[in-house]
Order: C-alpha cells, then structure tokens, then sequence
C-alpha cells in the first residue's frame, strides 16, 4: 500500500511552452499547440501521476504531430529506458544534429508497447462458447510493478483487458466483461478487478477512463455499483455494503461541487438546472489535447471556429461517456468541429447516477445507516423525477440528452433512451412506448443501432455495440418485454456468430444493418478481442440457450 500512496503523492508537474524549434517542425499547427499546452496543471490533478505529454511535452508534442506512429495511443504508452528528465534533455541537445530523426531517437530511448504478448491464432472448429472461455487467459493480465516514467498504472490483482491496442483495463468496458466471466465461472477474477477498481478510488478518488496516467483527469460511464453487484447477485445490498466507502467517494467525484452551485451554473461535471435540479454531465479536468489522440485534437480544434482549449475539453468529455464519437455530442449533428459534450446532460449518465444513489442506499440500509438511508432515497427520487421531467418527450415516446445552456432537448435520440428501462426509472407505460419507438427506429436485422444518424463517428449508425444490446435486453425483460428482449438477443448473436464463423474472431463493433461490411469510423482500425463482446455473448448465450450453437 505504500508504493500505491507514494505513486498518488508525485510531485505536482506543470506543462512547459513548446519550443521555438519546435514551431518551425511543425508550421501551422505548433502555434495552436503552444498556446494551449502552456497551461499550469488543474489542481483537481495535482497529486497524480503525470502523463507523457506533462513529462517530456516538447518531444511528446513532435512526436504526435510529426505522426512518427500512425496510432497517436502508440508513443503514449511507450516506456522510456532513461528518465524522462534526461530524455527530455538529451532531444533538446541532438534535435538539430546532422542525421538526426525523430523515429531513431525513440527507437533508442522507448520501449515500444506490443498489442499481445500472445499471437493467439482461433480454432475455429470450437464452438463460440469454446473460444470465448479460451480467449479469457489470453486477455488477463497479472500485476506488475510500474517502470519509471510509464504511462500505465499499476493494478494490485490480476485484470482483463480488452484487447487489441486497448492493452490496459477499462472503467466500463469491464462490467460488460465480468458478465461473461461469471457466466464462465472466474468469480475470483471478478472480485480482483472490483478491488482493483476500489483500489484507484482508494488513491484517485475515482475510476479512470483506463490504468494509464493520461486517462486520469477523467472517467468514464459509473458502473461500477452493477459490478459490486455481481458479487453476490442474490444478496447485492450486502455487496454494497462491503464496498460502500468506494461507492460513496465515487458518488462525491461525480457530485464535486453540487452543494454550492447557483441554479443555470455548472461545477466540473454537475449541473444545477433553474428549478433547483442537480444533474450530471460529462467533463475533463484537463482542457489540452488528448495524449492518445493528440494530433486529431489539435487539427480538429484548429478547424473550429471556437476557443481550442474549449474544443479540447468537449473532446475529452465525449472519451469520458464512452460514445467517443457520436452525432448526439454534435452541435450541427455532423461536424467533430461543434462538438459540445460539455453543454448536454446525457440521459445515460443520469440512469447509471440514479443507479449508484439506489445502490448506495441500500448499502447504508445494511450497515444500519438510516441517516445515509435516508438521504439517498431523497437523492434518488429527486433525480428519478428530473430524469422524468428533462429527458422524456411524451410526443415522440422516448428519453434524449438535454442541452443545458439552451434549455431545451437536444433533439437527436439513439440507444441511450434504454437506460431508464436498465435502472427502472421509466413507468411500465413509458416502457412500452420506448420499446415500440425502439422497435421502429433502432432494430435492425442484427440488433441495436447506436443512433438513426450515420455521420461517420464510430457511435452512430450503422455501427451496433454488445454493451448497447445487454442494456436493451435487460432492460426489457426488467419490464416484462420478453419477446422484444429475446428477439434483440437473437439478432445480435446471429451477427457475431455470422462474423466468427467467418472469421475465427470476436470485434469490438459490428455493422447491424444487414450489410456484409465491417462496422467503421472512429480514429483507430477495428479492434479484435474482444472483451466486452467476449462478456455479452456469454451472458445472451446463457439467458437465451436456445441461439447456441454446437
């Protein structure tokens, strides 16, 4: 525990001014760069460990920008052999040297991450469940101590990843990987990510986006109540009683700020609306170019017509809800240009808030709290009711996000509008009448589409996700709409069991419309693994045995 508290203490860093040198490298674009990065750290991050872009920025900027790596999240996950410092300082000395490149000197002075230590080749005569129970060793990954200068963050147990380049663990990706380990009967491996999770609460005072120190200015979906819960599904209050002090803290991450907030204002990611309502949202404590994305942020930023380090912060917020990227954070609908993450309330994250107020009640109730009790039955029935008021519109028979400052709906609705039935917050009437808007506007020949919109971005059509198709599928049996939930499940699983079969591989999104094309968009190439996908297909296999297949 001392070396995870001597980690949490480092010392506060502030990012350095690009250099001149570099602003000729990189023409236009440096400017932008330098007048955004040159920044003092927000003290929200000041006892965090820093990230690459904080500790050697002039080099970690070149390399980005110059596009040394075609995948941005490459060089932020490489570990320098040397301390940063030194790094730092040697670039400075040689930069200009004759034969100088800037691909030799990281090749010299980085160890360059690798996707798998594994070259995991299917056998495709397996049956799915098969593969699937025999991909778990492959994606886990055991503890390990943290190298100097590097980007991850260490775990105290063993995690799953979810594969391809995402090479570490994910905040919400893993409750829909833990569905499938149950299912598979690792509960042990279960409860070791639920406390490695407790554990960056304990140091953090959350859940990151993902165990890198890049990710830590932000979260990402809370589900970390539902996977408590799985450790003891018959008894879930129990369980959130043993994790209550991990629950409640996340709760005060996702709260900072509610109790002095004018009505129309907003702190970090809550909201208080005109009549008094506390909502949440999606935010960044950070207003620069992302680490892994940093030559996108930058270029599309510059494309803006607004301040860069807004355009930063909105890009950041959308990596936090996880829909990175999607047309319902879009101004216009269209362009990444007008993205305003940070202006909507999202009415998945309000569902899943709801969620942990209920899950923390109960949890008090067990531990014999009832002035805890109390409050959290009062917290969520105020949500339940503004959830109600601020994301249902009555005419069209669905929830979408609304957009705060405007004070009105966003107007464009997708798969979110199943979160109210995933929680219970929706009445049985409001239901039916998503299921029946669903129906129309959502369900395609293989299962849910993310939005109506196809814009291009990686969230929206024709792309469907696993976690989209269990929150559909559970909540709609939480109603009674069994047939629906079934025929969703039926659907999804026709399609990865169309591509598996094809392929001897599980991917990270599919392109539900019946089209024999891969799912796209996005800023990195389809991914194989696939942890989430691995989760809900053992999890629908399992509820719906009948779609096995030998």
């Amino acid at each position: 525990m001392n070396f995870f508290l001597a980690l949490s203490h480092r010392r506060n860093f502030r990012i350095a001014v690009i250099g001149a040198a570099a602003c000729l490298a990189f023409g236009s674009w440096s400017g932008a760069v330098q007048a955004d990065t040159a920044v003092a750290r927000p003290a929200a991050l000041a006892a965090y460990p820093a990230p690459p872009s904080e500790l050697y920025p002039e080099l970690f900027a070149a390399v980005q920008m110059g596009q040394v790596f075609k995948d941005g999240k490459t060089f932020a996950d490489a570990v320098p052999k040397d301390n940063p410092a030194a790094i730092a300082a040697r670039y400075q000395r040689e930069k200009n040297l004759p034969g100088f490149t800037l691909a030799g000197f990281v090749q010299q002075h980085f160890d360059l991450p690798q996707d798998s230590a594994d070259a995991y080749v299917s056998d495709r005569s397996q049956s799915l469940q098969q593969h699937i129970a025999g991909l778990w060793p492959h994606l886990t990954r055991q503890p390990a101590k943290a190298s100097a200068g590097s980007s991850l963050l260490p775990l105290p147990q063993a995690y799953v990843v979810p594969g391809g380049r995402f090479r570490e663990v994910y905040y919400w990706d893993s409750y829909f990987t833990m569905l499938g380990l149950l299912q598979n009967g690792k509960p042990q491996l279960i409860r070791a990510m639920v406390d490695n999770f407790a554990s960056l609460i304990d140091r953090y005072g959350h859940i990151p986006n993902g165990s890198r120190s890049y990710y830590l200015s932000r979260s990402q979906p809370p589900f970390y109540f539902k996977m408590v819960g799985l450790l003891s599904t018959q008894d879930e209050a129990g369980a959130y009683a043993r994790y209550l002090p991990q629950l409640r803290r996340e709760y005060a991450f996702w709260m900072d700020g509610a109790g002095t907030l004018k009505p129309g204002s907003a702190h970090r990611r809550v909201v208080a609306l005109a009549d008094g309502s506390l909502l949440n949202r999606y935010y960044d404590d950070r207003a620069v170019p992302r680490d892994e994305s940093y030559a996108e942020d930058v270029k599309l930023a510059q494309q803006s017509k607004r301040q860069a380090a807004e355009v930063y912060r909105d890009f950041r917020a959308g990596a936090e809800s996880g829909w990175d990227f999607s047309s319902r954070w879009l101004a216009d609908g269209k362009s990444l240009a007008t993205i305003e993450t940070t202006a909507i309330l999202p009415v998945d994250l309000n569902s899943l808030m709801y969620g942990l107020e209920n899950a923390i009640r109960l949890g008090c109730e067990r531990v014999h709290d009832l002035a805890c009790s109390k409050e959290f039955t009062q917290r969520a029935e105020r949500r339940r009711l503004a959830v109600q008021k601020y994301f249902w519109d009555d005419a069209a028979g669905h929830y979408v996000d609304y957009q705060w400052i405007r004070q009105r709906s966003t107007g464009r609705p997708g798969a979110a509008t199943l979160y109210p039935l995933f929680v219970g917050i929706a009445e049985p009437r409001q239901a039916e009448r998503v299921a029946q808007w669903v129906g129309k506007q959502l369900l395609q020949p293989a299962g849910i589409v993310t939005t109506t919109v196809d814009s291009g971005q990686q969230w929206d059509a024709p792309n469907g996700w696993a976690p989209l198709q269990w929150i559909a599928v559970d909540g709609l049996e939480r109603y009674g709409l069994h047939a629906m939930a079934r025929d969703v499940a039926t659907r999804w699983m026709g399609k990865v069991q169309q591509v598996y079969a094809a392929s001897g591989k599980l991917v990270e999104k599919y392109n539900v419309t019946g089209s024999d094309a891969e799912a796209g968009g996005g800023e990195y190439a389809l991914q194989d693994g696939f942890g989430w996908t691995n989760g809900v297909a053992m999890q629908l296999l399992t509820l719906y045995p009948e779609l096995q297949q030998p």
